[in-house]
């Protein structure tokens, strides 16, 4: 099922039941699973993994090398989750000596004109809007949504089950569980649709939301917010998991 006009490189390992469009090329040291579907003028470069049941659409470029000078030729990957969809002219670039991989998870949905950059992590069932831009090292956690056109600065973290407006310019981490919005970008409160689809309790949203209470409402230093945190939900770890974020972050977080 491999259009005769597409150039496919006898090095690159193809799975069973594989569709490649016209005039796409695969790349030496290129692993492509089982039931992959890729559409007409795509490029897929060296190093890039795809796990089975992924859809690339028409003219998506993969796993070239980063947009970043300090490469300097190392041999590293792009690799995309099962079922993942990759939609028109979106950008992926493989990583560098910092992590030597950029990683998509499995069920992601990215839409077109999407750029994920070097040495990102990208967890399972995430959703990137059409013209997001993803700048390197940057890491976005499980089940979050970024809308159209937002842009998102190196080194960022995104926690989980968030959901980032479209145009946003995303300069600080954003903890999990949040909304984000305006300019310049702030806590808009929780994702509680996002919280109650994937089957979060009543009782787990109303801790997070007073968690949240205790972090930007409570005129707290953000260290003594986290404290009073762990102290009053020092037994549910979906809240310690915000605790546990704000302490890693190295951008400081939303305000």
């Amino acid at each position: 099922m491999i259009h005769p006009t597409a150039i496919v490189s006898e090095k690159a390992q193809i799975g069973n039941n594989v569709q490649i469009g016209p005039f796409t090329i695969i790349e030496d040291k290129v692993i492509i699973g089982d039931n992959c579907k890729i559409g007409a003028h795509v490029t897929i470069a060296d190093g890039t993994i795809l796990h089975k049941d992924v859809e690339i659409y028409n003219g998506a470029v993969l796993g070239t090398v980063p947009q970043d000078l300090k490469f300097s030729g190392e041999e590293t990957t792009l690799e995309i989750g099962e079922r993942t969809v990759i939609r028109e002219y979106a950008f992926l670039n493989r990583g560098t000596k910092d992590k030597f991989k950029t990683v998509i998870g499995k069920d992601c949905f990215l839409m077109a004109f999407v750029h994920v950059a070097h040495d990102c992590f990208i967890g399972d069932n995430c959703i990137i809007g059409n013209g997001a831009q993803i700048a390197g090292h940057i890491s976005i956690d499980h089940h979050t949504i970024l809308s159209g056109h937002v842009l998102v600065h190196q080194f960022s973290k995104i926690g989980s089950y968030c959901m980032v407006e479209g145009g946003a310019k995303v300069k600080r981490d954003i903890p999990h569980y949040c909304m984000a919005v305006g300019e310049p970008l702030k806590f808009s409160g929780l994702n509680k649709i996002g919280l109650q689809r994937n089957g979060f309790s009543t009782e787990d949203i109303q801790d997070i939301s007073d968690a949240y209470r205790i972090i930007y409402r409570n005129g707290l230093t953000t260290e003594k917010a986290v404290e009073q945190v762990e102290k009053d939900f020092v037994d549910n770890n979906i809240v310690l998991n915000i605790t546990e974020f704000i302490r890693d972050s190295k951008r400081g977080i939303l305000r």
